[in-house]
């Protein structure tokens, strides 16, 4: 017993003998250094991107702001975007020029303002009768479409990158009913892109009109109708205190997709992280936009309801003969213009593809849900 009683003594004075050498050794030992930033060694740089748009379109605004704010937290400070409203350095229709010129490293705006310099530039929006948001994604990151627009802007200094999706679109805003197609007749209309060319085949007169100068212009009378984008939007720039008709669908925009245009020769400089750093964040930017939308739309709707906003569809007339000059404005410029060509035969290819599979999923499952509240 009394054998036993010294080896457990012996042992405990082992353990705490051992104890208490490995805390003099911990004590004695220097502090583990801080793991080196993934940018030690990386320059800081200071770019200017270029808004198409006003500050007071969070959704839009906002969403360059979110893209500059993850690129400077993921280089840890070292890459800073500094962002201009619309007018601040150039007007809101001409930042694919001030990409393309250098005046600043990047824009974020929407291809199919620029329809005038190729009709094929309005394919990284939307295009009339074409692609939802889910299906504009999957053409861009999963089909060709990345690199088929890839390869277009290279023409134009640009590197594009996904800069947000609004999803479908209203038809607009009417100071009076449209019921025929023959009221479409002088109609002074704001509407970008394609669908402007699509129009005026029909009697109406397009305008581009930037999205800060549109109220003033439904005020005044210069025009007789604008669409924006949706409920949201269209609320804050007060549309329904000028044009009481809140027109749908907007059969152009099954969705629109923006972009971030950044300059080719600037996006060369940069190192690999960096330019990590812009795709990992365009592509969050890109995410949250459609979220957000799809968030307030439904309750900025109610509220314009609420204040006497009258919706109405376009009639089943008005929507054939758009559908049939769509067709005869692709077929035209297919003919005239290789490049629309060549992302045109990709893209509708795609767009029947998924028309085809929506059909018998979330088409139907909204047809028949959607009309019913739970």
């Amino acid at each position: 017993m009394k054998r036993r009683s010294f080896l457990l003594k012996a042992s405990a004075a082992a353990v705490a003998g051992t104890a208490m050498a490995a805390c003099s050794k911990k004590e004695q030992a220097p502090a583990p250094s801080a793991a080196p930033s993934v940018t030690t060694g990386n320059p800081a740089i200071e770019w200017r991107l270029a808004s198409s748009f006003p500050k007071s379109i969070d959704t839009i605004y906002g969403t360059a702001e979110l893209f500059a704010n993850r690129v400077k937290s993921l280089t840890d400070g070292k890459f800073n975007i500094k962002i201009f409203a619309a007018g601040e350095i150039v007007p809101g229709l001409q930042v694919l020029d001030a990409v393309q010129n250098d005046t600043v490293q990047v824009g974020h705006t929407a291809g199919y303002y620029y329809y005038g310099k190729n009709p094929a530039m309005a394919f990284d929006t939307t295009v009339p009768f074409g692609l939802t948001t889910r299906q504009q994604n999957a053409w861009m990151l999963q089909g060709n479409g990345m690199k088929l627009m890839r390869e277009f802007f290279s023409d134009y200094n640009i590197v594009n990158f996904l800069g947000g999706n609004t999803s479908a679109q209203m038809g607009g805003w009417f100071r009076k009913e449209i019921r025929t197609v023959a009221d479409l007749q002088g109609l002074k209309y704001r509407i970008a892109g394609f669908a402007g060319a699509v129009l005026s085949r029909l009697g109406v007169v397009p305008q581009q009109i930037a999205g800060g100068d549109i109220y003033p212009a439904l005020e005044k009378g210069t025009i007789d109708a604008a669409e924006w984008v949706g409920p949201y939007d269209d609320e804050k720039l007060g549309f329904q205190k000028v044009a009481p008709y809140y027109y749908y669908p907007g059969w152009w925009e099954g969705s629109a997709q923006l972009s971030f245009y950044v300059s080719a020769k600037e996006w060369a400089k940069l190192p690999p992280l960096y330019q990590a750093a812009i795709e990992t964040a365009s592509l969050e930017a890109h995410t949250q936009m459609t979220a957000k939308y799809d968030h307030v739309n439904p309750q900025a709707l109610a509220r314009l309801l609420e204040n006497g906003v009258k919706l109405r569809p376009f009639s089943r007339e008005i929507l054939e003969a758009c559908f049939k000059a769509t067709q005869d404005a692709y077929a035209e410029e297919r003919e005239k213009n290789p490049a629309f060509k060549k992302i045109f035969d990709d893209w509708r290819v795609y767009r029947n593809n998924e028309a085809a599979w929506f059909n018998v999923t979330e088409q139907a499952f909204a047809q028949f849900s959607f009309q019913h509240k739970l």
